[in-house]
C-alpha cells in the first residue's frame, strides 16, 4: 500500500503504531526524534507521517513543517497535545487525533489521506 514515517519518542507507541499500520498493509520506517525524522524524509520517499507533537526533543513542529512544505506529505498527529498542536501556526497537519487513538480511527484516517492525495495527484492538482 503506502510507506509511512512513523516518529515518536515512546518505544511502545512506536511498536504499537507500526503494528496497527503493518496490520493494515503499509510499510513503516520509525524513529523517536525530530532530527532523525527529517533526515529520513530528505533520503526516502513517504506517502504520509504520523507523528506526536511533543518528543524528547519538543520539536514536532519541524516536522509537520517539513513534511507539509518541504516534502508536500499529508500528516497525522496523534498526541496528548493536539489542543497545542492545533493552535501552532502554520502550516497545520492534515488531522489530528488524541492519544490513546483507536486503532482503526488511524487507520481509516491514514487511508482517507493517501486516498485524497491519489485521487488528487490522478487529476493533476
Amino acid at each position: 500500500m503506502a510507506k509511512i514515517l512513523c516518529v515518536d519518542d515512546d518505544p511502545a507507541v512506536i511498536v504499537l503504531k507500526t503494528a496497527i499500520l503493518e496490520q493494515a498493509g503499509h510499510t513503516v520506517r520509525s524513529c523517536s526524534t525530530a532530527d532523525d525524522a527529517i533526515r529520513l524524509l530528505e533520503e526516502e520517499r513517504f506517502d504520509a507521517v504520523v507523528t506526536d507533537w511533543r518528543l524528547g526533543d519538543g520539536r514536532g513542529r519541524t516536522i509537520v513543517e517539513a513534511a507539509k512544505s518541504r516534502f508536500s506529505v499529508p500528516v497525522v498527529v496523534v498526541s496528548g497535545y493536539v489542543g497545542e498542536a492545533f493552535q501552532a501556526a502554520e502550516p497545520l497537519a492534515d488531522l489530528y487525533l488524541e492519544k490513546p487513538a483507536d486503532p482503526r480511527e488511524l487507520v481509516q484516517v491514514v487511508d482517507a489521506l493517501l486516498r485524497t492525495r491519489r485521487d488528487s495527484a490522478s487529476l493533476g492538482i
